[in-house]
């Protein structure tokens, strides 16, 4: 098979590491890929979201397979588009991707399916949404309804906090029209968790529990990133509550989506807190994380691709996933001044010798080749992945490996897994 992975990411860094493995694996693509996915397969310099430009590849490079790894050409149509050619995506129609492409609809449709979730109000206009802030108790969440980069949700602590959310959205409009419709929900208090599925329309088959660390600074501190690690298993999320916990959070939206003729194929993401009242929706994600794709893939032993055509061609009900029972931990290097400004362009060396532990991979999400040595090019630079038996061991395997990895101004978190030791 030709396969074209769309992204340029850690995680597709993971996604072409995984589907390389694959006996049904005839040439590999990434558009556009990084400094990593070059030694995998072939670059191409197409961008993410360029749906027509992405569509004259597929038939150009005769490809048989796309996956997508970012949502934004999900909620633009890239499977719409690929269904007009015959081609199979890995990843949503342009309705379903909705539920991470518009907060709005998602709770909605959370609302629709009985899904647990926080209490919301959705406003289209600045002064009655002021009005209604001024009214509540805090903490309280403030969020963009459409894609704002991960950037777009606020827990405003007091209310001069919340008004300057919805300033900035509303009226600054820092994240473009992204903000011109907010969701108001009530701040839910608990540990998070990421839960993902593999999902043919009908059937969906679970990945294991994750937990994601989205602040920049150590102990959740400072503001949000794409994400600065995470690993898996999530003990606040043990196996033995995996089918329990899907039958709140997985199955209604599956077979809701089904019901509507708008069938979900691809990975649904589940953003979950757990509350004193049980297990609750944060939000959805129409696509693997990043960086919980990382350790995830490190985890999977079966044929991604078999699973990811099984998805698609709806005969996901006769599958099985094979996973690993070691943990694994990954650990973002960024540039320092992520999330804000940042330098590119610095050398970066000891991606080898971290590698010498056949048990850690390397996975690069912002650098660039050329003139065959890797160039920071982006704010979250490398995920250093590690296996262990118990968590202990991967957390100290993957931050050897992180520090023989170096390049100017490197910056990461060093509690990444702490909460799960605490468990």
């Amino acid at each position: 098979m030709n396969i074209l992975i769309v992204g340029s990411g850690g995680r597709e860094h993971s996604l072409a590491w995984k589907i390389k493995q694959s006996p049904l694996l005839k040439n590999l693509y990434i558009a556009p890929g990084n400094g990593g996915t070059a030694t995998l397969g072939t670059n191409i310099d197409v961008d993410a979201d360029d749906i027509p430009a992405i569509i004259r590849l597929v038939r150009e490079k005769e490809i048989n397979l796309v996956v997508a790894g970012p949502e934004l050409p999900l909620v633009l149509g890239l499977a719409d588009a690929l269904d007009r050619e015959k081609i199979p995506c890995f990843g949503p129609g342009s309705y379903a991707a909705q539920l991470e492409g518009s907060k709005v609809f998602s709770k909605f449709l959370m609302e629709k399916a009985e899904v647990p979730t926080a209490a919301f109000k959705v406003f289209e206009d600045y002064h009655q949404a002021l009005d209604y802030i001024n009214k509540q108790t805090y903490p309280l969440v403030v969020k963009a309804d459409g894609l704002a980069a991960g950037k777009g949700v606020i827990i405003a602590q007091n209310r001069e906090e919340a008004k300057e959310a919805l300033h900035d959205m509303m009226v600054k409009q820092v994240f473009g029209k992204a903000g011109e419709i907010v969701v108001i929900e009530e701040a839910l208090q608990g540990e998070e968790a990421s839960f993902l599925a593999f999902c043919d329309g009908h059937d969906f088959v679970l990945l294991p529990s994750s937990q994601d660390h989205k602040r920049i600074g150590e102990n959740d501190t400072g503001p949000n990133t794409g994400g600065m690690g995470a690993y898996s298993p999530a003990p606040i999320l043990p196996a033995e509550k995996y089918e329990e916990t899907a039958e709140l959070v997985i199955r209604p939206i599956i077979q809701h989506l089904e019901e509507m003729g708008r069938p979900f194929k691809g990975i649904l993401y589940a953003g979950l807190m757990f509350t004193a009242e049980g297990v609750k929706v944060l939000e959805y994600n129409v696509r693997f994380g990043d960086p919980e794709c990382q350790p995830l893939l490190m985890r999977v032993e079966s044929d991604i691709v078999e699973v990811m055509m099984a998805c698609v061609e709806g005969r996901l009900g006769k599958t099985t996933l094979d996973i690993r029972q070691d943990t694994s931990v990954c650990v973002v290097l960024a540039a320092d001044g992520y999330p804000g400004k940042y330098a590119k362009g610095n050398v970066i060396t000891g991606i080898e010798d971290a590698e010498s532990d056949p048990k850690v991979k390397v996975f690069q999400a912002g650098t660039k080749l050329e003139n065959d040595q890797i160039l920071t090019n982006g704010g979250r630079v490398l995920g250093v992945t590690a296996l262990g038996n118990d968590l202990e061991d991967a957390m100290d395997r993957c931050y050897k490996a992180a520090d023989k990895i170096n390049f100017a101004d490197k910056y990461m978190r060093r509690d990444i897994g702490q909460k799960g030791l605490k468990k």
